[in-house]
């Protein structure tokens, strides 16, 4: 089976996937999750009325309040917040940029996403999302500030939930050395890109089969913020960012990685979140 076109979404030149009074909403998907990033004015309520799992609050600019059960919390910018399964709300108390992280059983999300169509064969070359253990005090609103950690050795900042995992990576203030870049690709997973400042190159190589009439060029896609690119499970990747702008980027992965979850440290909220038994 061939890997599936990559998905880059650029909002900058694209009309929301959704909008309603107050919030314009792009969607993109991958096998295993769904992006939808609002832009909100204050006021503005994005409510999921019955949602079946956690999802993921990150507050690119400006605040909010977020709601579940009988549990609020305010979210102040740069702050990631777990949402637990049910009936929740997040209220933009300034003008805001949401960054909300889902897996595909948000269906109405899902459906509504700029890519669907990619995705219409439901993606068999992806492990599917086995939930991982319930966090040992169940489900809540849990928040972190991942740029407060402080890791000098890395720009990783990675947290994870039952069904997703997330890496808010440190801003850069200049473009990546070219000459230290890391070309790697996953065999059973996708990789997803959010670009939130600054402009990105991304570089992706598709494997060659015996059938040399398959084979696809490389493709080095310069993107600004803020934008969704999904990077396919095969496909040798990498990404740098461009130009004199500030940059930064999260990565998110569904379902969690086993790779960086074994590294002691690497996820900052792994005492929240059981690994799952092996054998």
């Amino acid at each position: 089976m061939l890997p599936r076109p990559a998905s880059y979404a650029d909002h900058s030149t694209t009309p929301p996937d959704l909008e309603a009074p107050g919030a314009k909403t792009w969607i993109t998907r991958g096998a295993n999750l769904v992006i939808a990033v609002s832009d909100v004015t204050a006021g503005t309520v994005l409510a999921r009325d019955e949602q079946p799992d956690e999802y993921m609050v990150f507050m690119a600019a400006g605040a909010a309040t977020i709601q579940a059960g009988d549990e609020s919390i305010v979210a102040a910018a740069e702050t990631l917040t777990i949402v637990p399964p049910g009936a929740s709300r997040v209220t933009a108390a300034s003008d805001a940029r949401v960054v909300r992280v889902f897996s595909p059983r948000a269906g109405d999300l899902a459906a509504r996403a700029c890519n669907a169509g990619v995705y219409a064969d439901g993606a068999p070359e992806c492990a599917p999302i086995v939930p991982w253990p319930t966090p040992p005090d169940g489900f809540r609103l849990r928040q972190y500030v991942p740029l407060a950690y402080e890791k000098p050795e890395t720009n990783m900042r990675i947290f994870r939930s039952t069904n997703l995992m997330v890496n808010v990576m440190t801003r850069r203030d200049g473009p990546r050395d070219p000459t230290k870049l890391s070309p790697h690709s996953h065999d059973d997973f996708e990789q997803c890109s959010v670009v939130l400042e600054g402009d990105y190159v991304h570089h992706l190589r598709w494997p060659w089969t015996p059938d040399q009439t398959t084979w696809r060029d490389d493709e080095h896609v310069t993107i600004g913020a803020p934008s969704v690119t999904v990077i396919p499970a095969k496909v040798v990747h990498t990404s740098n960012n461009v130009g004199p702008k500030r940059s930064w980027l999260l990565d998110v992965f569904a379902p969690p990685r086993m790779d960086f979850s074994k590294k002691p440290g690497m996820v900052l909220n792994a005492a929240d979140y059981p690994v799952p038994a092996e054998g």
